[in-house]
């Protein structure tokens, strides 16, 4: 959560599925940005990160930890409570 703090991605939350066998294998989380362009900079420079990327290779070193990542920005509808 700090490097995300560090690259200006604010953390809304973490979620699991409730479906037991599908939370031993999908992690959901919600960031925000202030737009479409500072997210995919954010993206960019926390990839870039060599804090990042020792985390990252640590935390692999028995295997990838990750089989696939959907990315997808969200847009509030006009009713949306949370905009």
């Amino acid at each position: 959560m700090t490097l995300f703090e560090k690259h200006h991605m604010s953390l809304i939350g973490f979620w699991r599925p409730a479906d037991e066998q599908q939370a031993k294998r999908q992690l959901v989380y919600l960031l925000a940005f202030p737009s479409r362009q500072a997210g995919a900079q954010s993206w960019k420079d926390f990839q870039a990160d060599p804090e990042w990327k020792s985390v990252k290779e640590t935390s692999e070193k028995d295997g990838p930890l990750v089989e696939k990542v959907d990315s997808v920005f969200l847009k509030p509808t006009d009713y949306s409570p949370l905009k």
